[in-house]
């Protein structure tokens, strides 16, 4: 879907309205992004809600030099970010609480039910964050190398090594939890 009426808000759209389109096209993205960069569901939920709180405040400072969805994953991954850097929430909830919390099966696995999907799921979440981040943001969102890259700030070489290396860790983990069994 095309928002090219952000470009033209002051024609007179209902801020409401276009948040409400954005937030029914790329809520399930923005909250699936949170929860593979926190291993959190709460903290997945309460990302969610302050991105598209920030997307209000802010839907006239898209410029458009991205997709949409590229500045939501952004402001997804600043306010993880952000999230996890505050004093707050590190005195507040242990660590090996959250830990624990992101060893679930993931929701896709819970409603197709196989058991090597939430291994997959399981392997993946594992990664190191910058591998996760990388793998997630190219197998399920779907970005380019491109998108990636300006996303993260990197250059499309360091996404293409940290996709090459997250893609051998999962299938040498899986090897090794294949020949266990």
């Amino acid at each position: 879907m095309a928002f090219e009426y952000l470009k033209s808000m002051s024609g007179g759209l209902d801020k409401n309205a276009v948040l409400s389109d954005i937030m029914l096209t790329y809520g399930e993205d923005v909250w699936n992004y949170a929860f593979f960069l926190s291993k959190n569901r709460t903290l997945a939920d309460d990302v969610t809600q302050d991105v598209f709180v920030r997307v209000y405040e802010r839907l006239y400072t898209f410029r458009g030099e991205a997709s949409i969805k590229t500045w939501l994953l952004a402001i997804t991954r600043n306010l993880v970010r952000d999230h996890w850097r505050s004093a707050w929430i590190r005195r507040v909830i242990p660590f090996g609480i959250l830990r624990q919390e992101g060893q679930e099966p993931s929701a896709e696995s819970q409603v197709i039910g196989l058991l090597a999907e939430e291994e997959v799921w399981n392997t993946v979440l594992g990664l190191p964050f910058k591998l996760r981040e990388v793998l997630l943001l190219h197998a399920h969102h779907q970005l380019s190398y491109a998108e990636i890259a300006k996303l993260l700030n990197v250059s499309e070489g360091t996404v293409k090594s940290r996709l090459s290396r997250a893609r051998a860790k999962v299938s040498q983990q899986l090897g090794e939890e294949g020949r266990k069994a």
